[in-house]
């Protein structure tokens, strides 16, 4: 039995379609249930859950701009409930795995290379560089530092092959004017499997970044978009990011390249990332799954 929290966001509805296709018992946490140990504990024991996963968070509508004027449901949802989970799944001996996030980097590595699971973020509140969204997701991960029993699944910048407002291809073709820049990017099919298989391998608990090897640039993925025929779209694109900044955003965001070799060398199927873009390109619907909205 896998306890599901946050199943009515849009990570959380690819797990529950997963589940559906595996055949999979599952029960949802209410939202009421997830801020309180002891009401949480309960819920997950009466639930029988012998795996919990945790989608729960605050991402901000339509983007992280949104998260500037939430900022108390931000920290709640990204740098609190973080260790309401740990504490009641500890208390119950529950292996669980927690969904984080690769935008608390900005970047390469000084060595060139894509930011690996020991490196300390370099875009959260400690450099005083970052989004309040960011930041908060930073906070997260060091609320987590020594759990037992836990994953922790870095996801960078979700895609997939339907026309939903969160997949990054179609925020690529629905925005008026993008930003060029390199990015490490996650196939969310592909995501949600690797943290059932965390599970399933016995994978040794820890950080992960679950990321679809390799990376690209804004231009590379709008190249590939109109080689697919899906959209004859004429992208343009800003000057720079200080234009971006003036005419487009109202906080910084996150370009940055992550290593997923270790996940990789777990055991872990992921796909290279230009490659899984041609095949989400190639298997596009404008149909939203129900259980993905």
């Amino acid at each position: 039995m896998i306890a599901l929290l946050g199943s009515s966001g849009y990570v959380g509805g690819y797990f529950k379609t997963l589940f559906a296709k595996e055949g999979l018992a599952w029960k949802s946490i209410r939202r009421a249930d997830l801020y309180d140990v002891d009401r949480l504990r309960t819920a997950l024991q009466e639930a029988g859950a012998e795996w919990v996963i945790n989608c729960a968070g605050f991402t901000g509508k339509p983007n992280v701009d949104a998260c500037e004027l939430q900022k108390t449901d931000c920290l709640l949802g990204n740098g609190v409930l973080p260790g309401v989970i740990r504490a009641a799944c500890e208390s119950l001996e529950i292996p669980w795995g927690h969904v984080s996030s690769g935008c608390i980097f900005t970047g390469r590595r000084a060595d060139g290379g894509g930011f690996q699971e020991a490196d300390p973020p370099n875009f959260s509140f400690r450099q005083n560089n970052c989004s309040f969204y960011s930041g908060t997701k930073a906070l997260g991960e060091e609320v987590l530092e020594g759990a037992e029993q836990c994953y922790i699944w870095r996801l960078r910048i979700p895609f997939e092959n339907t026309a939903n407002p969160r997949n990054y291809l179609q925020k690529l073709i629905s925005y008026q004017t993008l930003l060029e820049a390199e990015n490490s990017l996650s196939q969310l099919d592909e995501f949600v499997q690797a943290c059932l298989d965390s599970f399933r391998l016995r994978l040794p608990y820890g950080l992960y970044n679950v990321t679809n090897p390799g990376s690209v640039w804004t231009s590379e993925v709008t190249e590939l978009i109109r080689a697919s025929g899906v959209t004859d779209k004429e992208f343009q694109f800003f000057d720079d990011e200080n234009q971006f900044m003036r005419l487009a955003a109202k906080t910084p965001r996150s370009n940055c390249v992550l290593d997923s070799s270790k996940a990789i060398a777990a055991g872990l199927r992921l796909t290279p990332v230009r490659d899984a873009i041609e095949q989400s390109l190639a298997r596009w619907t404008s149909a939203v799954p129900v259980a993905a909205r």
